[in-house]
């Protein structure tokens, strides 16, 4: 049975809480309702996307770009009754394709930061990255508490984030920095660190895969605190194009709201990271 579960910090996050089953994020809030703005002027919607960072957006078999992203842009094109080209750039070039009007809208892994929002128009996110607790499977406590972490050793990648937030949130624990997630990984598999605390959708895609080799899994519940782990990921739009962006803001309510969005979040992330 799919659990649906809306995620809203308003404070610092002290412990969050782990669910039971798949669960998929919900971004937006359903007691507001976005008026389809009038696109009976536009031809055709140019997406653009990068095609090397899977699941997101990557090249699929037949060099088509594929993704968690492309897909998202190509059936909010089919909400909104428009017709929608997807072109793969280099990543670094993205925006300033967007800037020349080479592209109408970038469905890509780019951060929503104040600086992005200065510069161009931002759907609501689509796509967080929250914080993930990962422990050995023989070692997995029911629950996790402060005091199941009190004293515990914590793999983190040194100067991230999240090597930063567990020192302010869980000043308790040991926390040992490691200079990449390989590394961290490793530490936690061969037992010389009780957990690993780390960006979840990585996590989930190495726990998913063969090298993880079932050694392991996400304990816990998800982090969001935005300070830490930014804002998320939302469709780029150019600053003056207003109407698009509030078309494709309806989009993604409407696709919420059809399951379009679940079905699309479920197959491109099995194991879930919230």
């Amino acid at each position: 049975m799919l659990r649906l579960l809306v995620l809203v910090f308003l404070g610092g996050p002290v412990l969050a809480a782990e669910a039971d089953g798949p669960v998929v994020p919900n971004f937006w809030d359903t007691r507001t309702r976005i008026e389809k703005p009038d696109l009976s002027w536009v031809r055709v919607v140019r997406v653009m996307t990068d095609d090397e960072f899977p699941p997101l957006h990557f090249a699929g078999p037949d060099g088509v770009p594929t993704g968690f992203a492309v897909e998202l842009a190509r059936a909010a094109c089919e909400v909104l009754s428009v017709a929608c080209t997807i072109q793969a750039r280099r990543f670094d070039t993205l925006l300033p394709a967007l800037e020349a009007g080479h592209g109408d809208v970038v469905a890509a892994g780019i951060a929503i930061t104040a600086s992005l929002r200065e510069g161009f128009a931002v759907t609501a996110p689509f796509h967080r990255m929250p914080a993930r607790f990962v422990v050995r499977r023989e070692k997995a406590p029911d629950r996790l508490t402060p005091e199941v972490l009190a004293g515990r050793s914590i793999a983190v990648i040194a100067g991230s984030a999240h090597e930063a937030f567990l020192k302010a949130y869980f000043p308790e624990t040991e926390a040992k920095p490691y200079a990449n997630l390989i590394a961290a990984r490793e530490a936690l598999r061969a037992g010389e660190v009780d957990y690993l605390f780390g960006d979840g959708m990585s996590l989930a895609l190495w726990l998913n895969g063969r090298v993880a080799d079932d050694c392991c899994r996400f304990v816990g519940g998800p982090y969001l605190e935005s300070r830490y782990f930014g804002e998320g990921v939302g469709f780029v739009l150019r600053k003056d194009d207003k109407v698009l962006r509030r078309a494709f803001d309806y989009a993604l309510q409407r696709l919420w709201d059809n399951g379009t969005y679940a079905e699309l979040y479920l197959r491109h992330f099995p194991v879930g990271f919230y």
